[in-house]
């Protein structure tokens, strides 16, 4: 099972020959018996969608195997959180366990569908929590609904075992650094001559170590990390970290005795003010900038846009959908009342292009959209100066 990342976002966004199918569904942590029962009827309804497009049996049945597979193996249903996503295309299987309840939903089409996943991946959807205390450490993903652990497989657990894995005869420890740049990683070597005596040396480690275990999980990553920790330990990994989006406000206090549950709700404390204020201020922007060319509800405009990069910052209604169809070649939108055979949700279009060429999407409920449309953006540069007319 795969952690979100924006690498892995890429990954889901990427053009791809032959038909992607999105499966999402709510689970219980723990694992339940509904949840394999209710998988079963997610592939079943994959198998029908395909088949309407025009698949054939043997082949929906080679195509879908891994996901059948799936079902049987109930170590995988005892490692649930409380929301799967699932990602299928030739050659390609991506499973997600997330911190998030997840509608029951099912699409195929040329694209993934990724509009459920919009709330963990935009600008105001997710934070991670560094629970570390000399006696253990954990890595939890967050969003507004709750934490879910992440794999630090190969990480040391406690300081202990750094330092038993520790030889404190070599020359030189490993110290990594932001190396300029949001998600840009370096490495420093110090020389500590016949080694490591005083304590916060020790510290500074195992921190290290954790540090190094992170970089490869939080590569790429834009999301804010806290750190839960007793006082004194706060300068001493500040020292280590190199994860460019570390935040100086943290958990005070040992973790070791909090649930996740207790870490969520002190750390959704913390970072609920901040998404809420950058998203109060890009709507703020959209509102600013209306009317000089630079903003657009209508679809036909702003996907085209979206597609050749020019989409600063999107605005996507959670509960509507706008079916239609986006020609990429002619840049042609064609929008239906109701939805179509071969439609696809143009929301989740423009939301992909968008991604895909670097720009930020605000997930909102319908009520607070810009105008109650479906989608909104904000350009780069004005329409005129793009030649495009208002």
């Amino acid at each position: 099972m795969d952690l979100l990342t924006r690498a892995e976002l890429h990954l889901l966004l990427e053009e791809r020959q032959g038909p992607c199918v999105s499966l999402f569904m709510p689970t219980h942590r723990g694992g339940a018996e509904a949840d394999p029962i209710l998988w079963k009827n997610q592939v079943s309804r994959a198998e029908e969608l395909l088949r309407n497009d025009g698949m054939r049996n043997p082949d929906i049945r080679a195509f879908l195997q891994s996901a059948w597979q799936l079902q049987q193996e109930s170590t995988f249903w005892k490692q649930q959180s409380d929301g799967l996503a699932a990602f299928v295309a030739p050659q390609l299987l991506r499973l997600y366990r997330l911190p998030t309840p997840l509608p029951s939903v099912v699409a195929t089409g040329k694209n993934f569908l990724i509009k459920p996943l919009l709330p963990l991946l935009s600008g105001d959807g997710r934070f991670f929590v560094l629970a570390l205390s000399q006696n253990g450490v954990r890595l939890l993903q967050g969003t507004r609904f709750g934490v879910s652990a992440v794999d630090l497989q190969g990480t040391p657990t406690s300081l202990a075992q750094a330092l038993l894995a520790h030889d404190r005869d070599e020359m030189l420890t490993f110290h990594s650094r932001p190396a300029g740049g949001a998600g840009s990683w370096g490495a420093i070597f110090s020389g500590h001559g016949v080694g490591i005596d005083d304590k916060k040396d020790d510290l500074l480690l195992y921190f290290q170590k954790i540090d190094h275990g992170l970089r490869r999980v939080l590569r790429g990553e834009h999301a804010p990390l806290l750190l839960a920790a007793v006082e004194y330990l706060r300068p001493i990994y500040s020292k280590a970290n190199s994860y460019a989006h570390f935040l100086d406000a943290g958990l005070e206090g040992s973790p070791d005795r909090l649930s996740e549950r207790e870490l969520h709700e002190r750390a959704w404390a913390v970072v609920g003010p901040r998404f809420a204020g950058v998203q109060a201020k890009a709507l703020a922007q959209f509102e600013q900038l209306a009317g000089t060319g630079r903003t657009s509800t209508d679809l036909a405009h702003l996907i085209p846009a979206a597609s050749r990069g020019e989409v600063e910052t999107l605005f996507v209604a959670q509960e509507k959908e706008a079916w239609g169809r986006y020609d990429a070649a002619a840049a042609q939108v064609e929008e239906h009342a109701q939805m179509q055979p071969g439609d696809e949700d143009l929301t989740n279009v423009a939301a992909i292009h968008t991604l895909r060429r670097g720009g930020t999407v605000y997930v909102l409920p319908a009520a607070r959209m810009p105008a109650g449309a479906p989608l909104a953006a904000v350009f780069s540069l004005p329409l005129a100066k793009r030649g495009k007319r208002p």
